[in-house]
């Protein structure tokens, strides 16, 4: 009896790691992803080859964003209600993530007004919503080809005016570990359901 006990319980071990490692692994289905308002593309994008850079030198392109997934928003640090909301919302995303989803996860802002945010003070904005996050900026004709090479197009404000808004969208970019483009993530962000999907879709190879 004791043996048969036994047998039975590792069983039932197995059958659930099993079965675990079958829902873990399940491909996501595009209702999942439509509830978090994720668009994936029928092909992965390679990214433009643009002189975009962080503070400390670290160049745009497929080496930055190798080895986790990144969730590109091109805004701007005097952006009055867009860009507050989508870092905020970010944020709220990421701590709510289990420790080993984090790990896997990026966020990144390209700045649309390289006349007024230095990449100093680009990073110290996303900063300030999290330490994990990161900032990039350049020319603005090179930030002009990556937005729209990406679909996240902008219209530049005018610099001839004081407290100019720069006209741009609230959707991200999704970015795979192989540093290609696969898809975006519309905003305004649904929170819970970023938290529920994103655990299964960062433990993913890619797309």
């Amino acid at each position: 009896m004791r043996r048969l006990l036994l047998f039975f319980t590792a069983a039932c071990v197995v059958g659930a790691g099993v079965a675990y490692w079958a829902f873990k692994e399940a491909p996501l289905d595009e209702a999942e992803l439509a509830s978090a308002d994720i668009v994936l593309m029928p092909s992965p994008r390679e990214l433009p080859d643009v002189q975009l850079a962080t503070m400390d030198g670290q160049a745009f392109g497929p080496e930055f964003f190798a080895g986790k997934w990144t969730m590109v928003l091109f805004g701007y640090t005097y952006c009055p209600d867009i860009c507050p909301t989508a870092l905020s919302e970010l944020r709220q995303v990421y701590l709510a993530l289990p420790p080993e989803s984090r790990e896997l996860m990026g966020v990144t802002m390209v700045s649309v007004d390289p006349h007024r945010d230095s990449p100093e003070r680009t990073q110290q904005y996303v900063t300030y919503f999290d330490p994990s996050f990161t900032a990039m900026t350049g020319e603005l004709a090179a930030v002009q080809q990556a937005s729209s090479v990406i679909g996240l197009p902008f219209v530049p404000g005018d610099t001839s005016q004081p407290n100019y808004p720069v006209v741009h969208t609230g959707n991200l970019a999704l970015i795979n570990p192989e540093g290609k483009q696969v898809g975006f993530v519309r905003g305004p962000l649904k929170v819970k359901e970023l938290i529920q999907v994103l655990p299964r879709l960062l433990s993913s190879e890619g797309t």
